[in-house]
């Protein structure tokens, strides 16, 4: 059992007890990578070490660690009230928060529905395609498509949905009649800063699906507009636009997960917004209460609230789901106190003026050979690694551990690093981003 001693309050404690998500434990608990202080653009390690953070959090600190404007909100919210049930009643904040949502969504968007992580907005978005379809007269819609590489959180709607084989092969018992869609990485364009040329046609393989089951079966079609935990996929020019004339033709909801790409991280609210096209669900989740507190949402365009809730009697439940903390009161003083951020600092704007920046730094790696691929847009960028040959995944791990040691937090999946600073970074942040990450590599 591995004890040690920690530096908050002198006693100690064993590691033993958490099963730590998502992580090699007893590699983890072997030697501890532990944070006790976050500031700005800064971690604090147990042994006193600081650390610049190179993917904000789990790319949910967008505003920076720390924001005591988030903390004395919470404060004042729990000490008025800290808890209403959201079944049957509910408290100003959950209203107020949802407004000021639709502000900064597209037009269209008026109505959301609060859940506790971008996991739950998945089954959540999934849920709400099948009520609105049975709704309008069509149950026979059971079809759901995904795509080849996708990540779509944990729980077994969204694992279902996953195109990433690790957060499958586990869990065989999913969803059925769920079918894919190629991702859009193309090994001919590696290298390819913002969106390829080519590559539109891969959004075919809907219609080819369509052709295959028929368009009428098939309810929803899920993407990330750039797939994200896959490290950074961006979609080619015109890709998300023929997904959306396809869904349209058979009548087919578009949802966007807009778990990492939502508020900011592309300089736009959304990435709808950056890449011009309005799915009919968007889900969230992280940077909606700058990872204060958990929080997710889901927001749907007003014709479909309008089915589903006109479709039932008068004065009963029009939509059967919800969780105790749907909403929650400290939650949603988070939230709206994040979005206050993002709008007096213009972080949105903020993140579009660094991006050209970002990008020149992240691409001056190409001139290392164990660099095979660099993909990015926005303040959100992949660089992937060649592997070690017959072990996948190995090098990206001891990466991240070395990079820890090195003064940096980077998240890595597999061989990829997703470098996403958050959007309060200067180029002096980026720079010491990166020359991290270039010490690292040079030393593997």
């Amino acid at each position: 059992m591995n004890v040690m001693t920690m530096p908050t309050d002198g006693g100690t404690n064993s590691l033993e007890q958490y099963w730590m998500p998502f992580t090699a434990n007893r590699d983890f608990k072997a030697s501890p990578r532990l944070i006790t202080k976050s500031e700005g653009m800064y971690l604090w390690n147990h042994q006193g070490g600081k650390l610049i953070d190179g993917s904000s959090g789990l790319f949910n600190v967008a505003a920076g660690h720390g924001r005591k404007e988030i903390a004395d909100a919470v404060y004042a919210q729990m000490m008025q009230n800290d808890y209403t049930a959201p079944f049957q009643l509910n408290h100003p904040s959950a209203f107020a928060l949802a407004s000021k949502l639709t502000n900064i969504l597209p037009d269209a968007f008026n109505h959301v529905f609060f859940t506790n992580s971008g996991s739950e907005s998945i089954d959540t978005a999934l849920k709400i395609a099948m009520a609105y379809h049975r709704a309008r007269g069509e149950g026979h819609r059971i079809r759901f498509v995904s795509r080849e590489r996708a990540y779509h959180g944990v729980n077994m709607g969204g694992v279902s949905l996953s195109g990433m084989v690790r957060n499958r092969e586990t869990f065989p018992a999913v969803m059925p009649n769920i079918v894919t869609i190629r991702h859009t990485w193309d090994p001919e364009q590696t290298f390819t800063r913002g969106q390829a040329e080519r590559g539109a046609e891969l959004a075919d393989d809907l219609q080819r699906h369509c052709e295959t089951y028929g368009g009428g079966t098939i309810a929803a079609v899920f993407v990330e507009p750039v797939a994200g935990s896959t490290g950074t996929l961006v979609p080619p020019k015109g890709y998300l636009q023929r997904l959306r004339e396809i869904c349209d033709k058979h009548g087919i909801l578009l949802v966007f997960d807009e778990v990492i790409t939502g508020f900011g991280r592309l300089g736009h609210p959304f990435a709808a917004d950056a890449f011009d096209v309005t799915p009919d669900i968007i889900t969230m989740a992280k940077a909606l209460t700058n990872g204060a507190i958990p929080m997710g949402a889901v927001a749907v365009r007003d014709e479909i609230y309008e089915t589903v809730t006109e479709a039932a009697p008068e004065d009963a439940i029009e939509f059967f789901h919800g969780y105790t903390y749907s909403g929650h009161p400290a939650a949603c003083a988070a939230g709206l106190a994040t979005l206050k951020i993002y709008e007096d600092e213009g972080l949105f704007e903020r993140a579009a003026g660094l991006s050209d920046y970002f990008l020149d730094a992240i691409w001056s790696l190409k001139d290392m050979s164990i660099v095979k691929d660099l993909r990015g847009m926005g303040l959100m960028a992949g660089v992937e690694l060649h592997p070690i040959e017959g072990k996948p995944g190995i090098r990206g791990n001891n990466l991240q551990k070395a990079l820890f040691h090195n003064g940096c937090h980077v998240k890595w999946t597999g061989d990829t690093a997703i470098v996403a600073p958050s959007l309060i970074a200067e180029k002096s942040h980026v720079d010491e981003i990166v020359d991290c990450i270039r010490k690292t590599l040079e030393a593997v």
